[in-house]
C-alpha cells in the first residue's frame, strides 16, 4: 500500500470510529429509524418490569392537565386502594407535541418549540420553557389533602420521584427535527440529524428513549401487562 492509499484508509477508519462513538453517545443512536444495537432493551425492561399495578399513559396532543390525572391515580392507588408506592408502576408515553415534556429548557429555547410545535397554555399563550419540570412541593410529611402537599404536586420531577417513568420517542424526535429545520427554527447550517442528536443529548434527567412510542406502548401492554390510558380533553 502506498502512502496516499494508507492515509486515505486511515482517514476513513477514523471517520468510521468517530461516527460509531457519536452514535454510542446519542440515546437511541443516530439513525432515523432506531436499530436494536442502539436500544438498551435490558435497561428498559429493568425500568418498567416492576410493581403489581401498571399503567401507561399515552399523550400526543399538548394537554398538560394530564399530569393532574396521573397524580390523582397515584394518590388513589396509594391512599385509597392501599398499594405501597413500590407496587405502583406508571409510564408516560408522550409523543407528537407532548414529546416536549421530555426536552430540557435548552431545547425549548434553542429550537423555539412554542412556535415550532405550537405549544400554548390553557389561556392560549405560548409556552416558551419546560415549566412542567421543576418540583414545587417537597414536604412528604404534609397532609395529602392539603393543596401545599407533595402529594398534590403535578410537576414532572415530583411524579418521577413517585416512580413515574417518562419515555421519549426516538421516532418523534427525528420527525420533529426535520420539521424544525424545514420551518426555519434551527440555527443556520444545522441538518435534521444535527438537531435530532442535539435534542436526544439534552433531554430531562431520567428520560428513557424508546425506538417508537406506539411500539413501546404495545410492548408495555402485551409483554409487561400495563393498562392503557389515553385521557380525552375537550
Amino acid at each position: 500500500m502506498n502512502r496516499s492509499s494508507f492515509l486515505a484508509s486511515s482517514a476513513s477508519f477514523v471517520a468510521l470510529a468517530q461516527g460509531a462513538a457519536q452514535a454510542q453517545n446519542v440515546p437511541g443512536g443516530t439513525h432515523f429509524v432506531e436499530r436494536a444495537a442502539d436500544f438498551d432493551k435490558a435497561a428498559f425492561v429493568r425500568t418498567v418490569d416492576r410493581g403489581s399495578v401498571r399503567m401507561v399513559w399515552e399523550q400526543v396532543a399538548f394537554h398538560p392537565q394530564v399530569f393532574a390525572n396521573v397524580k390523582n391515580a397515584l394518590n388513589g392507588l396509594q391512599f385509597g386502594f392501599g398499594y405501597a408506592p413500590s407496587q405502583i408502576a406508571m409510564a408516560m408515553a408522550n409523543h407528537g407535541a407532548s414529546s416536549a415534556y421530555g426536552y430540557s429548557d435548552y431545547v425549548w429555547q434553542k429550537y423555539k418549540l412554542a412556535d415550532a410545535l405550537k405549544l400554548k397554555d390553557a389561556s392560549g399563550n405560548p409556552v416558551t420553557s419546560n415549566v412542567y419540570l421543576k418540583a414545587s412541593k417537597t414536604d412528604r410529611s404534609a397532609d395529602p389533602d392539603s393543596d401545599t402537599s407533595f402529594y398534590q404536586d403535578t410537576s414532572i420531577e415530583t411524579l418521577q420521584s413517585r416512580g413515574v417513568v417518562f419515555l421519549t420517542c426516538h421516532t418523534a424526535v427525528e420527525e420533529q427535527s426535520r420539521a424544525i429545520v424545514k420551518g426555519g427554527f434551527a440555527p443556520a447550517g444545522m441538518s435534521p440529524a444535527d438537531v435530532a442528536n442535539d435534542i436526544l443529548t439534552h433531554l430531562i434527567p431520567g428520560a428513557v428513549v424508546v425506538p417508537s412510542m406506539v411500539a413501546a406502548i404495545g410492548v408495555l401492554q402485551q409483554v409487561h401487562k400495563y393498562s392503557f390510558i389515553m385521557p380525552a380533553f375537550a
